[in-house]
């Protein structure tokens, strides 16, 4: 929930319409499934004319395609590839000067239906006709087979500008692919909703590299997809880039300090549990929270990400011990809540069907908030309470969040009591370091 000045500009899909949307959906769980997965489609095909920023898609369409004139195009995509309110992919297939070959689809699949962690199955498009390859099933990454046909790659999504969202991996694979097969690789570049001044989190190290988690840069990284597939050929971060033909179709009207508001542009929903921009805010913090098997981050309610609890959680002294910290842009409230099993979204999350005492993550002001840091003094509070109530095994699954933190020092400091200003402290000089690396790679 963001409570500011800026919401204002927010999209249609948060603010107070997404609270009333909330409290409508609670009091009739039927209701609610149908109102979520209006609130996740919705916005589809209602991107606005007219935009603050120009997408580097609606730059190649605008070109007449010129940078991709005569040849058959492999579209790694999905469904937030949206041109004008619509798809690249429908854009492409009608586009008398090239021709779309094939379709590549990441996590959650070509039109964003698939829950997170599913097998996406290879198909044909049904609206194009087109052969869809999974590149999130047997292979994450473009065989040789899939390759047949193709002169050229094109990627355009939305991503969120967070290292464990699994597009960037998806991008770096396809990169590689295109590299061994001689196939030129062309990044239409969109906007890093969280800004791209804003860096923070450990570096990943190299032990903890998985699907999760490819490149050695912190959690939040600051970077368009079209800067990060320069720093990923060019610091050869995956073997055998460095022959391959990469470029790179700007935006217009990108500015650094922009997040998503400021962009002017309607959300589209980027995968079914970042629903909204307030989701897409929170998450680099209160995804690692849910990464505790104990506690819950919202799947399951309308506001994935914006929420967390438990039902031994107790949620009054948690919210006002994170009250009594003044951290930037943000408050906590107390509330209460029922996760319930959202079939493509949350089949079965934590704490399914059981009554939730929980701490509503409310952000006053969008340009200071800094969602990792809150995440982390959450996280840090959450262990707190469960060593007082003597709540165990709250990391069950300590590889996976090794591989989210990208280093086993979260967990380690967080075992031995830090408080989360020491935390933060510790990858101060990572993230200073990652900042001085990337400066030749900005593109803004």
């Amino acid at each position: 929930m963001i409570e500011n000045n800026e919401q204002k500009e927010m999209p249609r899909s948060g603010g107070n319409g997404f609270a009333l949307l909330f409290k409508q959906c609670f009091c009739v769980p039927l209701v609610f499934l149908v109102c979520l997965n209006t609130m996740i489609h919705s916005s589809l095909g209602n991107e606005p004319l007219s935009s603050g920023v120009i997408t580097g898609a609606e730059r190649l369409v605008a070109s007449n395609f010129a940078a991709i004139a005569g040849k058959r195009v492999g579209l790694v995509s999905n469904h937030t590839g949206l041109v004008h309110g619509e798809h690249i992919a429908d854009v492409l297939h009608k586009a008398q000067n090239v021709e779309l070959a094939a379709i590549f689809a990441p996590e959650h699949g070509f039109r964003g239906a698939v829950e997170a962690g599913a097998a996406v199955r290879d198909g044909v498009d049904t609206k194009t006709g087109v052969p869809v390859f999974s590149l999130y099933g047997r292979s994450k990454k473009p065989t040789k087979r899939m390759l047949r046909n193709i002169d050229v790659f094109v990627f355009d999504i939305q991503d969120i500008g967070v290292r464990f969202y699994t597009y960037i991996s998806t991008m770096g694979l396809a990169m590689q692919a295109a590299a061994e097969a001689k196939i030129p690789f062309i990044v239409l570049d969109r906007p890093n909703p969280l800004g791209g001044e804003y860096v923070s989190g450990f570096v990943l190290k190299p032990r903890y590299r998985s699907f999760v988690g490819q490149y050695p840069i912190p959690i939040v990284h600051g970077l368009t997809v079209g800067e990060l597939a320069r720093m990923i050929k060019e610091q050869k971060w995956l073997k055998g880039l460095e022959s391959l033909k990469l470029s790179v179709v700007k935006m217009q009207g990108w500015e650094r300090s922009m997040r998503w508001p400021k962009t002017k542009r309607t959300w589209v929903a980027t995968s079914p549990n970042i629903p909204t921009f307030e989701s897409a805010l929170a998450y680099p913090g209160i995804g690692i929270v849910g990464e505790t098997q104990l506690v819950n981050e919202g799947r399951g309610t309308p506001t994935p990400f914006t929420v967390f609890g438990a039902p031994w959680l107790n949620s009054q002294r948690v919210a006002k011990r994170l009250n009594a910290i003044g951290l930037p842009g943000v408050t906590f409230k107390v509330t209460k809540y029922k996760p319930v099993s959202i079939p493509r979204v949350a089949a079965n999350p934590r704490f399914v069907g059981r009554p939730i005492k929980g701490v509503r993550v409310v952000v006053t002001d969008v340009k200071r908030f800094q969602p990792l840091e809150t995440g982390i003094h959450v996280l840090s509070l959450l262990i707190a309470e469960a060593r007082v109530l003597r709540v165990r095994s709250m990391f069950a699954n300590l590889a996976m969040f090794h591989r989210i933190a990208g280093t086993e020092r979260l967990h380690r400091m967080l075992v031995n009591g830090a408080p989360g200003n020491a935390i933060i402290a510790a990858w101060r000089s990572e993230v200073s370091s990652f900042r001085a690396t990337r400066t030749p790679y900005l593109l803004y």
